[in-house]
């Protein structure tokens, strides 16, 4: 990826394009060729939006610091979310 800014947006497609790529792996009526361009491109989007949530992880911790707030602690959903 550049070192440009991440876009929220992007971010936001490439979530929504990873769910489709799933949702046509799960129907099974692919190719297998197709199959296995639709699972490479999901890899990559998969790893692009996992660096993009650490770079944002990284950038709170940053702010946090700054601020002399307190250490960052993991979130747990409320049951049935």
């Amino acid at each position: 990826m550049s070192k440009k800014q991440a876009n929220p947006q992007q971010f936001e497609q490439m979530i929504a394009e990873l769910e489709t790529i799933v949702q046509q792996l799960e129907q099974g009526d692919l190719s297998l060729d197709d199959a296995l361009q639709q699972f490479e491109r999901g890899v990559a989007l998969a790893r692009a939006s996992q660096q993009q949530l650490q770079t944002a992880e990284q950038k709170v911790q940053i702010l946090l610091q700054q601020n002399n707030s307190e250490q960052l602690v993991a979130f747990t959903p409320a049951a049935g979310e």
